[in-house]
């Protein structure tokens, strides 16, 4: 092109627009500024056109007028060529001097001055009406890429200066260099916007032989990645480039700036979402070895573009539509406050109207794999999806919203898409962008929006809806959404930006439960209102948190996403258990399938006794095929058991006391079943001992019937055989004391083993005969000899809450007989009352009494009940035997009854018991591990407190206190 033809090209000849004036006296004040450059003054004067539009830039961006005043000359030799030549010749000066760049300051200083000279040439081009939308998104593109291009071949000659990377040719740095950097969104498309964020994601081979040995190249090259963003958004004197983002990586809450190749494409092919086979749709490779991205995206097609979708993943990719309702401008179309992005009929919603179509018809289409957006809408036209109304609508609109989106970035190069909310000031902005009034600029915007809203619609008026009656909950892409996080407050989540990232991560897959995409899939129709449900519980944080556990433990979810999404009132229940209640929430995790047991009327009122559990635990040994079998059986019959158990204390069906009673029948009816079981299998190899008889006695709180979701089993073993005949029948023989050893350790295993349904519980075997130095079993006549001569006061006081729960009934009714003639000895009344002394001041010693919330060992807590009924026993049952019972508070009610201590004592040390009880069943259900108050969520606290009948857990607290003095007093009174 001769000079001549490069001259009639110019820019300044080429202007046909300006803005109107809303300050025209400031705007000519503004240029009277650049009298001093006769040059420019020159021009102007032959220059009407460009006049107007200096004037209307002085008068409308500050952030143009500053590049204007800055350097007049730069102004002058963009207008003097053409717009397309101008910006040849800066992207040609960029790439120049990035590469002769000697310092990093270098390469910054001269990525600013290109930053600068782009911006004002391209809005000039704009606003001056030489370019349209299409021309400037490309130009802006183009620089972007130039940029990334010059920082990134800067920082591999840096990086093979210090032989961090071999370089194949020093002239171009990128070839070859084993890093590529993908643009996404608009920037990938050609489509970027005058004030964006450049969206990009660094893949690196890792067996690339530019990295020479002994360096690591994922060090060497997330070193160059942070680099890379370093130079482009840094601000210094000179400002900044470009703004980037990272986010859009592979789960970038858990990887490094720059991922792998191989790790990349395995993310995707396993835990790939639908928003992101959406944003790699606009996907490019635009510096660093190209050809190594071309190839990755060409080998990611199939993730990208699938031949089928599901109805599942078509509502994960409608959930997505629920993002772009995020701001003001959601419930109506307006103009004041408006974004022209993200409200309603904005530019995202014709962007995402062309990009699910592609996602879900381009896998068999290749003709709908294209970037652009304008373009595809004519492609599905011409294939037939669209009409052409819509594509002339949609197609006018979109140049029109983003024309507003470029101005409104324009006025002080901020990355905005909202209009002023204040009248003059969106007075103005109408003037800026061409309108003389208001009115007709608000005439021309609806009228875009709500054809675009009409189209969007229509497209949608079939998906299914995800949102809550509380508000939107999107949770796709990497960013929080405004209007999410609003609505997450409003359920009652404390912590909302921490909730929504929890649930991101979850469709990441960084949770093994979630990591298929059939999970996600249910995952995203089930969000809404199983977050609905968390915030009935009281506490949806820690519902939310105990969800999140539970995932981590999981292998696979599908089935409990299922029942969740199935039922609401499942979803409601699981939200209780989730919110006071973890240890539940763990067999949950576990066993999704006892929920449907859960919400079964029938097995909700069904009867926690010994005969409905014998029942069921007699079927099971009778069917079991073998003994693995048959462990399964028990540990899956106690779990659902214990789980009904809890939901119905939880629930309130259930009282707390009689909780601790169906804990303790279904322990009996298991262990009953363990022992027959053990016992048919010792007669199948040993025979039979001549005689032989025995039965398991319960102690402790199993014995008492005072059990809790977490209590182990106390436990001793007796025995008895015809002593002329101690050996056993069967092929293999054993010693009768052997044989009754073997088969206590036999039952012990089978109480305790984990298989792989879980253990049933801990055994304590230490209450028999000699604690853990004597034998696991123990013959009648060894025990009673024991009992009546050797044992001490505190195994006395233990035997007190001794029953016989398993085993032969004759022999059985014999223990008792026992028992009862042992603990009906006559006892010194003052060496009782010290014994007991010292035993309780030995524990405190010992385990400490200080803590007021281990009800157990506090001072006048559980224990100084216990004692105190214990002692009552001892002290009375010679004389008295209707004193004895196994169960300490009724042995404290019949010391009342028989006027053994006064009946107001005997009614608050009850009282103080139930109390107990009741508070320790319910925090043994709610939570792990020694209570804290500061530690356990305020809903639990509130659950623990309306169980003892208190209104807060303040007055529970001062009802602790209070019954511990009393209680602590007794002990005193009756014991000292």
């Amino acid at each position: 092109m001769t000079d001549q033809a490069r001259a009639s090209q110019s820019l300044v000849l080429r202007i046909s627009k300006a803005p109107k004036l809303a300050d025209a006296r400031a705007a000519r004040s503004k240029l009277a500024d650049l009298d001093a450059c006769e040059d420019l003054q020159a021009l102007l004067a032959d220059a009407p056109a460009l006049r107007d539009l200096l004037l209307g830039i002085a008068d409308h961006s500050a952030f143009l007028w500053r590049l204007i005043r800055q350097d007049p000359q730069r102004l002058l030799m963009l207008l003097a060529l053409s717009p397309d030549h101008a910006l040849e010749r800066v992207l040609r000066k960029l790439r120049d001097e990035c590469d002769a760049a000697a310092s990093e300051a270098d390469a910054m200083k001269a990525l600013r001055m290109a930053k600068q000279a782009a911006a004002l040439l391209i809005a000039l081009a704009d606003l001056g009406g030489v370019w349209d939308v299409a021309e400037v998104t490309l130009a802006l593109s183009q620089f972007a890429d130039a940029a990334v291009s010059g920082a990134l071949r800067y920082l591999l000659r840096a990086a093979a200066r210090e032989g961090k990377l071999v370089l194949r040719d020093a002239q171009d740095p990128e070839a070859g260099c084993g890093v590529v950097v993908i643009a996404m969104g608009k920037h990938g498309a050609f489509e970027l916007n005058y004030s964006s964020d450049i969206d990009l994601i660094v893949f690196y081979d890792p067996e690339t032989p530019a990295v020479p040995q002994g360096q690591e190249p994922s060090v060497v090259f997330v070193r160059i990645t942070r680099a890379l963003a370093r130079l482009l958004q840094e601000r210094t004197a000179d400002s900044y480039v470009l703004r980037v983002d990272l986010r859009l990586r592979p789960d970038p809450g858990s990887t490094a700036v720059a991922i792998s190749l191989p790790a990349a494409f395995s993310y995707y092919e396993m835990l790939g979402q639908n928003w992101e086979r959406a944003a790699l749709i606009k996907a490019r490779p635009v510096v660093g070895d190209k050809p190594l991205g071309i190839a990755f995206l060409a080998e990611l097609a199939p993730f990208i573009w699938r031949k089928y979708f599901d109805y599942a993943a078509i509502a994960d990719i409608h959930a997505m539509k629920r993002q772009i309702h995020a701001v003001r401008g959601h419930a109506e179309v307006a103009v004041a406050g408006h974004d022209v992005k993200l409200g309603r009929g904005g530019i995202r919603e014709v962007e995402f109207f062309v990009q699910t179509q592609q996602l879900i018809f381009g896998g068999r289409r290749l003709q709908l794999r294209g970037a652009r957006t304008l373009d595809m809408l004519a492609a599905l036209q011409a294939d037939g999806w669209v009409t052409q109304e819509a594509v002339d609508d949609l197609s006018a609109a979109y140049k029109f919203l983003r024309t507003i989106e470029h101005r409104l970035q324009m006025i002080a190069d901020e990355q905005t898409q909202r209009l002023p909310s204040d009248a003059q000031a969106l007075k103005d902005f109408a003037k800026f962008c061409g309108y003389g009034r208001l009115s007709s600029f608000e005439k021309a915007l609806t009228h875009h929006l709500r054809l675009v809203e009409r189209h969007y619609a229509r497209l949608f008026e079939h998906a299914p809806g995800l949102d809550t009656g509380a508000g939107s909950l999107v949770f796709t892409g990497v960013a929080d959404d405004p209007a999410t996080l609003k609505t997450l407050a409003s359920l009652g989540f404390q912590d909302p930006a921490r909730a929504a990232e929890t649930i991101r991560g979850w469709h990441f897959g960084r949770r093994p439960a979630v990591q298929s995409p059939r999970a996600r899939e249910v995952l995203t129709e089930l969000v809404p209102a199983l977050l609905e449900s968390f915030s009935g519980s009281g506490d949806a944080d820690a519902a939310l948190d105990a969800f999140d556990a539970a995932l981590m433990r999981m292998p696979a979810a599908v089935e409990l996403f299922s029942i969740l999404r199935a039922n609401a009132s499942v979803r409601d229940l699981f939200g209780d258990i989730l919110g006071g209640a973890p240890r539940l929430a763990r067999v949950v995790a576990m066993r999704p399938h006892v929920l449907d047991a859960a919400i079964d009327p029938a097995l909700l009122q069904a009867p926690a006794d010994e005969t409905a559990y014998d029942g069921r635990a007699g079927a099971l040994l009778n069917k079991a095929g073998g003994a693995e079998d048959f462990l399964d059986g028990m540990r899956d019959l106690a779990q659902e058991e214990m789980f009904l158990i809890g939901v119905r204390t939880l629930s309130n069906l259930l009282d707390p006391l009689d909780a601790g009673r169906a804990y303790a029948a279904l322990a009996g009816s298991l262990v009953r079943a363990c022992l027959a079981h053990v016992e048919r299998i010792f007669a199948g190899e040993y025979g039979d001992v001549a005689g032989g008889r025995c039965i398991v006695l319960a102690m402790g709180k199993f014995g008492s019937r005072e059990m809790t979701a977490s209590s182990d089993l106390d436990l001793v073993l007796l025995y008895d055989f015809d002593e002329a005949r101690a050996e056993s029948d069967g092929a293999r023989r054993l010693h009768a004391i052997q044989y009754y050893t073997r088969l206590t350790q036999r039952l012990v295993s089978s109480l305790t083993v984990a298989t792989r349904r879980g253990r049933l519980y801990d055994v304590d075997m230490r209450l028999r005969p000699s604690g853990g130095q004597g034998p696991v079993a123990t013959q009648l006549r060894s025990f009673v000899t024991y009992q009546t001569n050797e044992a001490e006061i505190w195994e006395q006081m233990a035997l007190t809450r001794a029953r016989v729960v398993a085993g032969d009934q004759s022999l059985g009714v014999e223990v008792d007989k026992n028992i009862n003639a042992v603990l009906r000895h006559k006892r010194d009344a003052i060496q009782l009352q010290k014994a007991v002394r010292e035993m309780r001041a030995m524990i405190a010693s010992e385990k400490g009494e200080a803590d007021p919330w281990d009800l157990k060992l506090a001072a006048g807590g559980v224990i100084d009940v216990e004692f105190i009924a214990q002692y009552l026993a001892l002290r009375h049952a010679h004389g008295i035997p209707d004193i004895l019972a196994v169960e300490p508070a009724q042995v404290i009610v019949n010391a009342g009854r028989l006027g053994l201590i006064a009946e107001a004592d005997a009614d608050r040390l009850a009282q103080a018991h139930r109390l107990y009880s009741t508070v320790m069943q319910m925090m043994r259900l709610t939570t792990e591990g020694p209570f804290d108050p500061a530690k356990v969520a305020k809903g639990v606290l509130r659950r623990i407190a309306a169980v003892a009948d208190c209104p807060d857990f303040a007055r529970l607290d001062r009802q602790l206190v209070e019954s511990r003095r009393l209680v602590r007093a007794l002990f005193r009174k009756l014991l000292d």
